[in-house]
This record gives structure tokens, sequence and C-alpha cells, in this order.
């Protein structure tokens, strides 16, 4: 009797901080039987998901010249880095996650002959409001990626129309919106509650502190509204310029940066939740916000009108999303 040989597959990222793409492959690459696949997950940088992927017994490597902004020397490197870990690991599926990864990613699995490449769009990168310059670079960019792809992963119905007008990509999209653990046990949120007047109404927003996800649009409201207690959760890049909005505008007392904690141990202490974020694919923190059942003030981008307007929240459980998902590998 013969046993069948384990699959591998190779999940790539830019980045291992964590965010919501780090987020949706932390949890497919732990959710694949042992038994049935062989799993490694490649990044450019060592963060978050890093720790967690190998307290988890998953295999990572660093893709030592993989970074998120533009540098064609450092772009150069990182294609025959991933040529080189594909020739060298074989995989027989490889998903790519984020542009500046799926598009080096795409191509260098086309020439190393892999038998399934897949990307998963966590939004397009052409579509924020950005210079015509950088959005016509990132449009060819997605396009590479797309066409070199077997299939890709939308994780919005918004992306999904945006995806099958790129060319020759219509058949290849799918639409698999993010999910979470929907039996998830929210805490009270003393953190939070402790941190402001008893009286306070607090906005809190839950994300990485980057410049899509606008975090100093709330610092600018409540600079402007005497009665708006703010609560930020998260860490970033952006952290510095966020303590000096808050230094400069005398915000101490009223607007608070926690840093990363879990969002099961937060979001009972907001009385309204708020993303005003640029740019989105699906976020995992507005399903966990409706989850939490408060009331939510987002800008409308992404899918976000998607996960407000669902008349049930379990289209977005991390069951369904891993079940769609696996689908594709087999």
């Amino acid at each position: 009797m013969s046993i069948e040989r384990k699959k591998k597959i190779v999940f790539v990222i830019t980045k291992s901080n964590w965010g919501g793409a780090q987020r949706y492959v932390f949890d497919l690459a732990t959710g694949l039987s042992r038994d049935y696949f062989d799993v490694v997950v490649a990044f450019g940088t060592n963060g978050i998901l890093k720790k967690r992927l190998s307290d988890a017994g998953i295999r990572t490597v660093t893709i030592k010249s993989l970074e998120r902004n533009l540098s064609i020397t450092r772009d150069i490197q990182s294609f025959i880095e991933l040529l080189r870990f594909f020739k060298k690991e074989r995989p027989d599926i490889v998903h790519l996650n984020s542009s500046k990864a799926g598009a080096l990613g795409a191509i260098a699995s086309r020439l190393t002959k892999i038998h399934k490449i897949i990307f998963t769009a966590h939004g397009w990168p052409f579509s924020e409001k950005r210079s015509i310059a950088w959005r016509a670079f990132a449009f060819i960019g997605s396009f590479v990626t797309a066409l070199f792809s077997d299939i890709i992963i939308t994780v919005s119905a918004r992306d999904e129309h945006i995806g099958k007008h790129l060319p020759l990509c219509k058949r290849k999209i799918r639409l698999i919106y993010n999910g979470i653990n929907l039996s998830t046990k929210l805490e009270h949120g003393e953190q939070i509650r402790n941190a402001f007047p008893p009286h306070a109404r607090i906005t809190g927003t839950i994300g990485e502190l980057t410049h899509n996800k606008n975090q100093i649009e709330l610092i600018e409201k409540a600079r402007f509204d005497k009665n708006m207690y703010v609560a930020i959760v998260g860490e970033g890049e952006e952290r510095k310029n966020l303590e000096r909005a808050i230094q400069k505008y005398q915000l101490e007392n009223r607007v608070k940066l926690f840093g990363f904690i879990p969002f099961q141990k937060v979001l009972r202490g907001f009385d309204v939740f708020a993303l005003p974020s640029l740019k989105e694919g699906l976020p995992y923190v507005l399903i966990e916000a409706r989850l939490a059942k408060l009331p939510i003030v987002a800008n409308h981008v992404g899918g976000i009108d998607e996960i407000i307007n669902s008349a049930d929240i379990h289209e977005f459980s991390l069951e369904n999303m891993r079940e769609k998902t696996y689908a594709l590998y087999v």
C-alpha cells in the first residue's frame, strides 16, 4: 500500500508585522492538516507573525531583501532570493499575499514551474488615492501578478468587480470573504474604560498604525470636539506622528494610544467603533465590531459596506473562509 506524499504549500507575504493580511496567512497556515500538507511561510521582515507561526509549529523563512518600499536594487535581490527559495523548496502550491510579494512571487513561481499559483488581493493598490504615476505603476504590478497567477482570491465583492476588469483575468477571480471565530468570548474592556473618566463616551479603533489606516483623522476630530474621547489600539510606523499630534493639540487626556492588544480584550470598552481607513480589503476589525454589536462609523472603502449591510454575520466565519480557500489547494 502506497503512502500519499504530502503537498507542500508556501505562503509568501511582504511584512511579518501583525495586520489583516498577516492574520489571514496565519489563519490559513495553522488550519491546514499536517497529515496532508507541509506548510512554510516566507516573509521579508521578522515580526509578530513570525513568532506566532513559530509558536504554532509552522516553519518560517525570511527573504531578507523583501520590503514594501519600492527599490529597484532590493526588488531585484528579492526576486533572485525568491527564485532560489522556490527552486530549493519545490512547493506544489504558492499562495501569495500583498502587492510586492505578489508581483515578484508570481513571476518567480512561474519561472520555477510551480504547479499552482494563488494570489489573494487584500484590496487593489491602484484604487488608492495616490498620484497618477504611482497608481499606473501599481496597476502594472497588479496586472503582472494576476496574469502569472492561476487563481486570484478577492476578499470583497467590490474588489471582485475591479479584478474582473483586469485584462485576461476574469475567469481566475474567486470571492472568499475573510472570516473570524464567531464563538470568541469578548471581555469587558476594563483596560480601556479605566483609562478615561467614568462619564466618557469612547470612540475606539483597532488597527496597524499606518497612513492608510488614517487614525490621524480621529485625532483631528477630537481636536474640535471637546466631548470626544478616543482609544487607538495597535502599533505601527505612524505611532510617532500620532503621538506628536496628540501633544501638539494637548489631547493627552482625551486621546490615548494603547499599543497592540487582542480585540477581545478591548472591544467592549468602546461605545462606538470607528474605522477611518483610506484603503481596505475586508477588515477583520469591522467583523469583530459587529460581533460586539457596536455602533460603527467608517469610511466607504473596500468591502466595509458589505460587512455593515450583511444580514448574516456567519458569511464572515473563519470556518467558511478556510473551507472555501482549502478547496482551491486540491
